[in-house]
């Protein structure tokens, strides 16, 4: 609203006209003074335009601008909040990966549906499910032994092939700063590059009872209860660097190259030392 030429009335010096303005303040000339005033703060508490519909304009608009300036007082509020949740939250990260103790089965193998199989690799997570039982039945599982040095390996088989036929058909290294046991949504998101999905053909070569054993029970293939398992460090090390020996695309090859060192060194593991797979299928030939 411009106020140029507008006359006022100040309650200690009296009547005056506006000569100049911009958004934080007013400049007035009185008969013996000149005085600057904070805009719009003034008006209403020592200021009043002389013309009545002009000060019933200014009131609207003062009122549009305290209201502006209350929402964002409130945005930064909020941001000031989030800010010390997100740094609260980081501090937890660091004590938790500063107290963090490598555990040699802390890799997740997940059991895709085929209602899950396109959207897992939509969205490149998985949710570990519900609480069966208990007190803490409903809530989402939370997959405690998953830290950054992790991968999710995703699998299938069709209702019609037995479980010896189940295939990796993808898998992904964690989030970046994911960390299993903070996990309240049961969501296990990917990493923003370290992610594989394996064509049907790869999966065909892709059997993963050739990797995985029940060192209890090793003549037995079973999965009858449960979204997921946990398992070795190093069984994931030799999926990584047999699909390397699959991968035919220079871009793919390179990715699950780099996969693959990436997941040894976060796991502590030699590269040139992986032993060659020893699971159920090969046990029992």
């Amino acid at each position: 609203m411009n106020l140029i030429d507008k006359k006022v009335m100040h309650k200690s010096f009296g009547n005056g006209s506006i000569v100049d303005q911009d958004d934080e303040f007013v400049t007035i000339d009185f008969d013996e003074v000149t005085k600057k005033f904070v805009f719009p703060d003034a008006f209403g508490k020592f200021l009043k335009l002389k013309d009545d519909s002009a000060q019933a304009t200014l009131k609207q608009a003062i009122t549009k601008i305290e209201a502006k300036q209350e929402q964002l007082e409130k945005e930064r509020e909020e941001e000031q909040a989030q800010r010390i949740l997100e740094q609260q939250r980081m501090n937890e990260l660091k004590k938790l990966l500063k107290n963090h103790r490598l555990h040699d089965k802390s890799q997740l193998v997940f059991w895709l549906e085929d209602t899950e199989e396109e959207q897992a690799f939509t969205d490149w997570q998985v949710f570990a499910g519900e609480i069966r039982s208990g007190k803490n039945e409903g809530k989402p599982n939370k997959p405690v032994r998953l830290h950054q040095n992790s991968l999710v390996l995703l699998t299938k088989r069709d209702d019609k092939e037995e479980e010896k036929e189940r295939k990796i058909v993808g898998l992904y290294m964690v989030e970046e700063t994911f960390i299993g046991r903070l996990a309240e949504d049961g969501i296990i998101p990917a990493h923003s590059e370290l992610r594989l999905k394996l064509s049907d053909e790869e999966a065909e070569d892709m059997l993963f009872w050739n990797y995985y054993i029940n060192e209890k029970y090793p003549h037995r293939m079973t999965w009858n209860t449960g979204k997921y398992r946990y398992f070795d460090n190093i069984w994931a090390a030799q999926i990584l660097k047999d699909i390397i020996a699959l991968k035919k695309d220079p871009n793919e090859l390179q990715l699950a190259e780099e996969f693959f060192l990436h997941f040894c060194k976060m796991n502590q593991l030699e590269p040139n030392e992986i032993p060659e797979p020893n699971g159920a299928l090969k046990y029992n030939q």
